[in-house]
């Protein structure tokens, strides 16, 4: 007899749709174009320009293939594929000079390449950049796999469609959470664990703006949490570590936690240890 889930499961695979995104693929042609842009990410630098443009050529393929499956793409994802390598040297660009601003800004980097091989947060940066342009493009779900796969290897989870200007700056990184409709304006850097959220957390506020707008030249501390649509961070603010924020500041607004801290000495040795929780 014919095992129940065996049929069931057999059905599931075959469904219309069913391997809409390999997110194994889209992990690969994610690494392959990523070291195709920084040779300092690249498993070894291409020769010459032949092996540059056969590298695209196949990027490009690639990224087409991933494309045709998703519910109202072409058939063979051409077009939006051929719209997004048209973009790439933008976005570059813009990628460089993302590095340029975390290099200056940051006392432990020694220099952009730096910042381009080994930090984090411009590996979520490029991602998300990437995974962005797809989203405007009306691609579903590729940009949020895109965007996972970034989250899985950083610990930095940015909505696909978080709007962020240029250049941008992620110190550290690990726990930052940007939600969908946060508008992050040019020249902000953040630091680890901030969260830029929504108030409210319901289905139908989801054609609504959710997130916050950091405007110009901002930053934002470690641990810092800034919520709702509505709330906008001032130009030349500075947002202080484990800030809990749900209103507006003006430009020029410098906004910290107090927190209490006592310590208490001893000459010599105590007997035991106690705590107060």
């Amino acid at each position: 007899m014919e095992n129940p889930l065996t049929a069931t499961l057999a059905a599931a695979h075959a469904a219309p749709g069913a391997r809409q995104v390999s997110a194994g693929r889209a992990a690969a042609w994610l690494t392959d174009l990523l070291g195709l842009l920084f040779p300092a990410l690249a498993a070894e630098p291409l020769p010459d320009a032949a092996a540059v443009a056969t590298a695209l050529a196949q990027s490009a393929e690639g990224l087409a293939a991933l494309l045709a499956p998703l519910p109202g793409v072409s058939t063979d994802g051409s077009s939006i594929a051929e719209a997004f390598f048209a973009e790439l040297p933008t976005l570059r660009v813009t990628l460089l000079a993302d590095a340029d601003f975390q290099a200056a800004n940051d006392p432990a980097a020694t220099d952009a390449a730096e910042v381009i091989g080994t930090y984090p947060g411009f590996y979520a940066t490029a991602v998300h950049r990437m995974a962005h342009a797809l989203h405007r493009a009306g691609v579903p779900l590729l940009p949020r796999v895109l965007a996972e796969v970034a989250h899985a290897r950083t610990g930095i989870d940015i909505h696909p469609g978080a709007r962020i200007g240029v250049p941008f700056g992620i110190d550290h990184g690990t726990g930052l959470v940007v939600g969908a409709t946060a508008i992050i304006g040019r020249y902000v850097q953040v630091f680890q664990g901030v969260t830029l959220g929504a108030l409210h957390v319901a289905k139908e506020l989801a054609t609504q703006k959710r997130h916050p707008t950091i405007e110009d030249h901002v930053v934002v501390y470690a641990g810092a949490t800034i919520l709702g649509g509505g709330t906008v961070v001032g130009a030349h603010s500075i947002i202080g570590g484990n800030v809990w924020l749900t209103r507006s500041v003006p430009a020029y607004s410098r906004v910290y936690h107090r927190a209490q801290v006592e310590v208490r000495g001893a000459e010599g040795p105590v007997e035991g240890l106690m705590f107060e929780i």
